[in-house]
């Protein structure tokens, strides 16, 4: 089992910047893949940016290229999403996401952005 811990959500000005952050705990090393996921009200879950935790292999999806970046600090189990130039649209619970051996699949419990004047 692969426990995952969100920080770093709130409440941001249109284009500020946050950085969010998940601590993985139990059985780490059967992780493959880590990466964010977003949900924004009334609108299904969607991927925001991954990272392959060996080779560091990044995917973000389209409208925030060039704006966030995800990186992982193996030592420490983390996985950080810095997020720049933050729009409106960007508004959303961000969950911390990881795969692991067999394909299984963990999330935390979700961190809220809200970005608004």
């Amino acid at each position: 089992q692969v426990q995952l811990v969100e920080s770093g959500g709130g409440l941001v000005q249109p284009g500020g910047s946050l950085r969010l952050s998940c601590a993985a705990s139990g059985s780490v090393s059967s992780i493959v893949v880590m990466g964010w996921y977003r949900q924004a009200p009334g609108k299904q879950r969607e991927l925001v940016a991954t990272i392959i935790k060996g080779a560091g292999t990044t995917n973000y999806v389209d409208s925030v290229k060039g704006r966030f970046t995800i990186a992982r600090d193996n030592a420490r189990n983390t996985v950080g999403l810095l997020m720049n130039s933050l729009q409106t649209e960007d508004t959303a619970v961000y969950y911390c996401n990881a795969v692991g051996l067999g394909s299984r699949i963990y999330w935390g419990q979700g961190t809220q952005v809200t970005v608004s004047s």
